[in-house]
Order: C-alpha cells, then sequence, then structure tokens
C-alpha cells in the first residue's frame, strides 16, 4: 500500500492526523516545492498551494517540476500531485488582508518578499512555519528552526524582526533559517540548502499535527 511505511512509522491514530490536516504553502519555488512533496508522500494530500510565476530554465537547479519550462508552477505540480488546490494568485499585501487563513491547521511561508511574509506572520503567527534566507549557501548542517525572536546570522530574518519590533507586534512564530555566511552577491543558490529547507519545514509541519489532541 502507497503509505503504509509511513503508518508504520507514525501508528494509525497520528498517520490519521496527517491524511485530515489541511495546510497552505505560500510559494512552491526552491524551498516550498520540497515542503510540499515531502508532505504529500508522508500521507497529507489536503494541501492548497499558491504562486504566480511560471517555471524558468533558471529554476532547473533547485525546484521540483521545473523542467516543464514557460509552464505555470501551479499547473505542472497539480500534474505531480493531484490532490492539492493549486491557486495561481501573485501575494501581495491586497492579497494577505483579503485571504481567509481560518481554515488551514497550518500555514508554510516559502515567498520571496519581505513586506508579505511580514503580513503573513501577523495575520496567522499561531499556525506559521517561516522559510527565509536559503539561497547564496550550501551548507546544510548550519540549517535551524527556532522562534523568529532567536534567529540569528541571517538578514531577511533580521529585516523581519526589526519591522515587527517597529509594529509593536511580539508574538512567536517559527522560522527555518541558516547563519551560514553568504558565499555569493547575488542569488547564487544550491538544491542541498533550499531542497532541506522544505524538508526540514516538513518535518516542522508533520511534528505539529501529531502532536494535536
Amino acid at each position: 500500500m502507497r503509505y503504509e511505511r509511513c503508518r508504520m512509522l507514525f501508528g494509525d491514530e497520528d498517520f490519521n492526523k496527517l491524511q485530515k490536516a489541511k495546510i497552505l504553502i505560500l510559494g512552491v519555488g526552491g524551498v516550498g516545492s520540497y515542503a510540499l512533496d515531502c508532505l504529500y508522500r508522508s500521507g497529507v494530500t489536503d494541501i492548497t498551494i499558491l504562486d504566480y510565476d511560471t517555471y524558468d530554465e533558471t529554476n532547473q537547479n533547485r525546484q521540483i517540476g521545473s523542467e516543464a519550462v514557460g509552464i505555470l508552477k501551479t499547473t505542472k505540480l497539480k500534474e505531480l500531485y493531484p490532490s492539492i488546490t493549486p491557486i495561481h494568485q501573485e501575494m501581495d499585501m491586497e492579497w494577505v488582508a483579503s485571504f481567509d487563513f481560518a481554515p488551514y491547521d497550518l500555514v508554510i511561508d516559502a515567498a520571496d518578499t519581505t513586506k508579505v511574509k511580514i503580513e503573513i506572520a501577523k495575520k496567522c503567527y499561531k499556525k506559521l512555519i517561516m522559510s527565509v534566507g536559503s539561497a547564496k549557501r550550501f551548507d546544510t548542517s548550519k540549517i535551524e528552526v527556532a522562534s523568529i525572536w532567536k534567529t540569528h546570522g541571517d538578514a531577511l530574518a533580521r529585516k523581519i524582526r526589526n519591522e515587527l519590533k517597529k509594529a509593536k507586534f511580539d508574538r512567536n512564530f517559527t522560522v527555518v533559517f541558516s547563519p551560514e555566511e553568504d558565499r555569493c552577491k547575488d542569488k547564487g543558490s544550491c538544491v542541498a540548502v533550499t531542497g532541506a529547507f522544505g524538508l526540514v519545514i516538513c518535518s516542522e509541519a508533520i511534528k505539529r499535527i501529531i502532536s494535536k489532541r
């Protein structure tokens, strides 16, 4: 059976929790696509993905489905993971303000835009797992999981912390980050790290889902 080994690992009760979980993934690039793949293979099938981009040749070093150059990411990933719900939508401030996050048990933020990430955190911090800078790195041993307030060594996380402080927002949410020093100036990336971010997010999501009573 497809999920036999997952059920053996988690046990019937916890595996059933995974099967009933409802997850939203914002951005399905180098991090989000691996989080999607991991969750789907682990038995979570009620997954909504939101992205606006098409695949480009430069995505092929790090993104699942990226051989489909010129195709919408949401379209290709729906082919690969048939039970998911794709939303082709640009993530901007207006969208964050109007979108209903209530139906989802967990929200995975793998988006790129800092302002959008901050607004997502304000709106659904209790159910949020956020990815910050995974580019410019290649050492997976440096990846950490912490509260946003305990992140260190990452410029994007620092900017998010500072902006949240300015807004007098002091709530906790989980962040996957790496304090590894940048290895290049531009947007160089290695799937060893971007993919590992997605897999760590998946693990954190599973732990949170099965811990619920």
